[in-house]
């Protein structure tokens, strides 16, 4: 082997080893994981009819499960929560609830707090217009026949405490502002098919 070579090497593997035990500033971060939980439906499950949209052919009752999680990053000076459907037949997916600037403080979001109002949300977390082009939360749809569909509920800590994004935004333009403030994330999936 070369010298040049050898150099290379050695630098490749201490720089992999400095990324591995956190010593590069910010490499920790991005490495965190964060917790979520929900007591309406288990990692993998099936999501119940409570939680299923209420048009479209589907006979839910369209109420936003709680979502929990656990602790977040230092420097954490907001929360986000996506529910995304990678599964709809659109090309791009379907977006079922986007919330914001939700305090760090914060931990959970109550059963029943996607309505359209968004009455029962943290002070000064905000809804995005998701796929079914309103504020709130929209519960599972997929068509009749598909195999059951994939329902990803995202939590992220951000490192900004308000996204600059503007109302009636669409949920891919909050996900681009919350895509580069994020500092960690975890996630929960749900199944349900019909």
């Amino acid at each position: 082997m070369s010298g040049s070579l050898k150099r290379t090497t050695a630098g490749l593997f201490a720089g992999l080893a400095l990324l591995s035990f956190g010593l590069v500033p910010g490499a920790r971060a991005f490495a965190a994981t964060i917790k979520v939980t929900s007591p309406d439906f288990r990692n993998g499950a099936t999501i119940t009819n409570r939680h299923v949209f209420s048009s479209f052919g589907c006979s839910g009752e369209n109420v936003s499960p709680e979502i929990r999680w656990g602790r977040l990053p230092k420097g954490t000076r907001s929360v986000a929560v996506t529910v995304y459907d990678p599964d709809a037949p659109t090309g791009s997916g379907w977006w079922h609830w986007v919330v914001y600037n939700i305090p760090p403080k914060v931990h959970s979001l109550p059963e029943g707090v996607g309505t359209k109002d968004g009455k029962g949300l943290p002070a000064g977390a905000v809804q995005g217009v998701t796929d079914f082009g309103a504020p709130g939360y929209g519960g599972p749809c997929p068509p009749k026949g598909d195999r059951p569909h994939h329902y990803i509920v995202t939590v992220y800590a951000l490192k900004t405490s308000k996204l600059s994004v503007g109302p009636g935004a669409s949920p891919a333009q909050i996900g681009y502002f919350i895509h580069f403030a994020t500092l960690a994330k975890g996630r929960l999936v749900g199944r349900y098919g019909r």
